[in-house]
């Protein structure tokens, strides 16, 4: 049998950044639970095709993108917070997605940002996003303000236990779902 597909998306512009080093973080916390085909994307893998307005028109390496995370068994998603919300390029890949992939899927939600004020973009931004894709979400959502992640390392223990309770709820989820077929959308 296959290992799980995973797939840690982080739309931040940077590389290194706080935000991949985040989803990778919850990504090691599934892996201390199960074995997975673990794929770390990031916005810029996409590079400036994403700037197409339709799905037809995306460069090679943005439709791989898009094709990776809707081929995932589980995601794991982050983005930095901006203005109180999600970057504007993170919520156009999803604009690509086809609104039936995700129907199912596992994934565990992040964020970064400067501070506490920004901590509610995952409940207030993310989960409605992923809830419209009908994918199944982990409950416990990570936050990371500007001090908690140093030279690629979760350095606050509040955070820590978040990211370890991330991991093992995606692993529940993933086992729920593992082997149910994903529900299809009539046209």
């Amino acid at each position: 049998m296959p290992l799980p597909r995973v797939v840690a998306f982080s739309a931040s512009i940077n590389r290194p950044s706080r935000t991949r080093s985040l989803v990778a973080a919850i990504a090691a916390a599934l892996a201390g639970h199960r074995r997975i085909d673990l794929t770390v994307l990031d916005l810029i893998d996409a590079g400036p095709g994403l700037g197409a307005h339709t799905r037809a028109d995306l460069s090679i390496p943005a439709a791989r993108l898009i094709a990776a995370i809707e081929g995932a068994d589980a995601l794991i998603v982050g983005t930095p917070v901006y203005k109180g919300a999600y970057s504007g390029l993170f919520k156009h890949v999803f604009d690509f997605v086809a609104p039936e992939a995700l129907i199912g899927v596992p994934v565990a939600l992040a964020a970064t940002g400067g501070g506490l004020r920004h901590a509610l973009v995952v409940e207030h931004s993310l989960r409605p996003l992923f809830g419209f894709f009908a994918a199944h979400v982990a409950p416990t959502s990570v936050y990371a303000g500007g001090g908690e992640i140093a030279d690629g390392a979760i350095t606050d223990a509040a955070v820590a236990e978040r990211v370890a309770a991330a991991g093992r709820e995606l692993d529940a989820l993933m086992r729920v779902s593992r082997g149910a077929d994903r529900l299809t959308v009539p046209a």
